[in-house]
């Protein structure tokens, strides 16, 4: 569970109401899955999921460091032919570094540039960061072995209105919750601090963990980072 899983609906402007409708997954097509997968492998992209369900029907799924949004590639998955999905846009916090690290790691990323992120056959686009540092104004491109794109974009703040509210009584239920739940780990164990045991417990749940299982996760982090164990 997350505290934006409890968010089933949005107020807007006009007073209407909308069911929310969140990107989960963008399919990329590919001519050999299985060296798409080695080389979202070894860019550190998460591994979700390699179901073979059927003779020429194999799902594959990865999701990049830090997202919600995940991709799909395989085999019979798409009729798009490989390559032709267009540009998919990443957003980092440090263009420089992260086009440092996907080197690294076997990408082969284009030189940062300004201007037009998005554009035909490249065009507008300038070498070199924005030169005024501004957020969203800073790019760099690079494509998987089937040449499916993908746009780095700088971004180190938000326009406004592009972040998420919390839903501040849902936050403060899972606080409660957590609460609870060190309250019974505290009452067994030796002296430490609470807010040790909270952040795993809380993290879990985030992604998604039952409460059993958010227990597990916070005992084994305090057992083995800071040696706290029950008595």
């Amino acid at each position: 569970m997350s505290t934006t899983d409890t968010i089933t609906t949005e107020t807007r402007s006009s007073g209407t109401r909308t069911s929310d409708l969140k990107l989960e997954v963008a399919v990329l097509p590919v001519a050999d899955a299985d060296r798409a997968k080695a080389f979202y492998t070894a860019l550190g992209w998460r591994e979700d999921a390699d179901f073979p369900i059927s003779e020429g029907f194999r799902v594959l799924q990865f999701t990049p460091p830090g997202s919600q949004a995940s991709i799909i590639f395989g085999t019979g998955v798409t009729p798009a032919t490989p390559g032709a999905g267009g540009a998919h846009l990443l957003t980092v916090d440090d263009i420089e570094a992260a086009r440092a690290e996907l080197i690294e790691r076997g990408a082969d990323v284009s030189e940062v540039f300004h201007g037009r992120g998005f554009s035909d056959a490249g065009q507008g686009r300038i070498p070199g960061k924005a030169p005024d540092g501004q957020s969203y104004g800073s790019f760099a491109t690079f494509s998987d072995p089937d040449g499916n794109e993908f746009l780095l974009q700088e971004v180190t703040s938000r326009l406004p209105g592009r972040v998420e509210q919390p839903d501040i009584e849902a936050l403060a239920g899972l606080l409660l919750e957590t609460a609870l739940a060190h309250g019974r780990f505290e009452a067994v164990t030796p002296e430490h601090n609470w807010w040790d045991w909270y952040a795993p417990y809380f993290a879990a749940r985030e992604q998604g963990s039952t409460a059993e299982q958010a227990t597990e996760a916070a005992d084994r982090y305090m057992k083995e980072v800071h040696g706290v164990v029950p008595r």
